[in-house]
């Protein structure tokens, strides 16, 4: 056999192919080395993370360890530092407003009496007689101080508040002072439409027990009373109280402003004869009062018994309602719309009340008629708007009273009372102005708010 050698086969493979197929090395890219300064940056913020972590941990174990010790929450921290704050400020303010008063008044005085101290404080250093020197720069700071609260009593006596004129009569056999506030005049405005709603508040100090209010006055700056009081006074005490006559400018949605006052010590005056005279309205008392308590709080930095007391007496506000009175004679209907209550006080765990309001018509301590509105859940400030109607005679409008209280509701238990008003001819204060407004204008609905009154009866705490 002839072997026939193949010389394709046995050929080299070529290199061009074995150099497109061969595996390809890759090159490895390797990092440069950090830098100094990369590394020193690295470190620092190393360093700061570390730090800024310690020092919230002994934040937070110093924090809860005043926490743990002192056993308030952290909200009353935050409360005392506003209260702080303000009260830094208050001081800060009197006494700028002490020192330095009015520039437009002694301001030659007072910028002289400086020059002159500290001119003198260079010869003081040179060794002159520091003593008389202080005593006369103090004596002129005196002054000045002085020229200031001069100025500051001018600028006060230049406001005119108006003048109330008045007759007091004192029986000496019943023992009782008659006092009648016959008119007003001159009363500044106190409404936008620059007139004022003005009535007058009269009661006796030191005691402040009774007090007694004339009708209000619509829209008018010289108000005729001609209404007369008595307050029974024995002879061997009424040299010791003072006559307050407290004059007011009515206000239907909010706090009633007070125009100014009229005190009259009774033992300067001559009370064996009838006296009528007129009287200057001086402004009402400032809040100094107030401010001189905050400093004490301040200073005796809030005893726990401050605590508990400041906590029981917000405890004590019940909140306030807003409702609407109006009386139509002719058909003897009586209709009530509750509007609407705000600020009332927590009865749920929660914190929340489901407040609702009811209505109850009495006459001579018997209810007549109940009504109630309808539920608002989980709210301390409901809105209702919702109207309720009584049929009530003329005859019987006098005799009649309204007692509108506000109620929690309660789905498993009983439902307990929060605060009332008891509005009608016996009633006191803003609950009797309000139905007597009521009467005085028939057909028109007399809206008010009023501050709910805690409720003593238990019966009617159900």
């Amino acid at each position: 056999m002839v072997r026939v050698h193949d010389s394709e086969e046995n050929e080299a493979p070529d290199e061009e192919l074995t150099k497109e197929f061969a595996p390809q090395e890759i090159p490895m890219q390797t990092e440069p080395p950090p830098t100094t300064s990369t590394a020193v940056t690295t470190t620092k913020e190393s360093l700061k993370d570390v730090v800024l972590g310690k020092v919230i941990d002994v934040k937070d174990v110093v924090k809860s360890k005043v926490m743990k010790e002192t056993g308030m929450p952290e909200w009353m921290f935050v409360f005392l530092g506003i209260i702080a704050i303000i009260v830094v400020l208050l001081i800060a303010y009197l006494i700028i407003r002490k020192l330095f008063g009015k520039k437009r008044h002694g301001d030659k005085n007072k910028s002289k009496g400086f020059k002159d101290f500290f001119g003198k404080g260079t010869d003081l250093i040179a060794g002159k007689d520091v003593i008389g020197n202080l005593q006369q720069d103090m004596e002129e700071l005196e002054e000045n101080m002085e020229q200031n609260e001069k100025a500051q009593a001018d600028e006060k006596e230049e406001v005119k508040l108006g003048r109330i004129q008045y007759k007091l009569d004192y029986d000496f056999q019943q023992g009782q002072l008659s006092v009648t506030v016959i008119q007003a005049e001159d009363l500044p405005g106190m409404d936008m439409s620059g007139t004022s709603d003005p009535y007058v508040k009269l009661y006796l100090l030191p005691e402040k027990k009774k007090k007694v209010e004339t009708k209000v006055h619509r829209k008018t700056l010289n108000p005729v009373f001609n209404e007369t009081f008595i307050f029974k006074v024995a002879f061997n005490e009424i040299t010791a109280k003072t006559l307050v006559f407290a004059i007011y400018d009515f206000d239907r949605f909010s706090k009633h402003d007070q125009i100014g006052q009229v005190l009259i010590p009774l033992g300067k005056i001559d009370l064996g004869q009838v006296i009528e005279e007129w009287k200057d309205i001086a402004p009402p008392p400032d809040d100094k009062e107030a401010v001189s308590f905050l400093n004490l709080f301040l200073l005796r930095f809030i005893p726990p018994s401050v605590y508990k007391n400041l906590f029981l007496s917000q405890e004590k506000s019940l909140g306030d309602i807003c409702f609407s009175l109006r009386y139509v004679p002719t058909a003897g209907k009586l209709t009530v719309v509750i509007l609407e209550a705000k600020n009332l006080k927590k009865m749920d765990v929660g914190g929340l009340s489901d407040p609702y309001v009811k209505i109850v018509l009495m006459q001579g301590g018997k209810r007549l008629k109940k009504k109630k509105t309808s539920i608002k859940k989980c709210t301390l400030n409901p809105y209702y708007n919702e109207s309720f109607s009584f049929e009530v005679p003329f005859e019987q409008i006098q005799k009649v009273s309204l007692m509108i209280t506000v109620m929690d509701y309660d789905k498993l238990g009983s439902n307990d009372a929060i605060g009332r008003c008891l509005l009608g001819c016996n009633a006191t204060g803003a609950e009797l102005r309000h139905w007597m407004d009521m009467l005085a204008s028939p057909r028109r609905p007399i809206a008010q708010w009023h501050t709910l009154g805690p409720v003593e009866d238990e019966a009617e705490k159900k």
